[in-house]
């Protein structure tokens, strides 16, 4: 077959990069619902568009916390954060900015109500899987 066609109905590839996903999306949901919560507690009135920043920032930097937790305990730390770093920004942000956006298509603002969760979570999974499906089938990377 010609190297123009690409198989996207590799189902070993989709569940590996199902799981490569919600790795990813486990890290950055910790930094990006943490930072919301701290400014709907703490600071209700600051800007959506900066909260939203700052917990897409947040979100990254918890995401390449946990993977080089995690890598740490097979390569040592300075190697796990080397790994961590190098994984796929493309997939974090696209994430954190499905989740941000939709939150704000929801609520109308930066804050976490528990119905607007679920569809943010979804957004952000869906959103860079087959990005990750690609990026591992084509390339041999995981984003995680």
């Amino acid at each position: 077959m010609p190297e123009r066609y690409f198989n996207w109905r590799d189902l070993v590839i989709w569940q590996q990069s199902a799981s490569n996903t919600a790795w990813c999306l486990l890290g950055c949901v910790i930094g990006d619902f943490g930072t919301i919560l701290w400014f709907q507690i703490f600071s209700p009135d600051t800007s959506p568009l900066i909260v939203m920043s700052l917990a897409v920032i947040n979100g990254i930097l918890s995401s390449i916390a946990l993977e080089t937790t995690i890598l740490s305990r097979q390569m040592g730390v300075l190697l796990g954060f080397k790994t961590a770093v190098g994984m796929s920004l493309v997939s974090m942000v696209s994430m954190e900015i499905a989740m941000n956006l939709t939150d704000y298509v929801l609520v109308g603002s930066a804050q976490l109500v528990w119905w607007a969760i679920p569809p943010m979570l979804v957004a952000g999974f869906i959103t860079p899987w087959p990005y990750n499906y690609w990026r591992l089938k084509k390339l041999g990377k995981a984003c995680h």
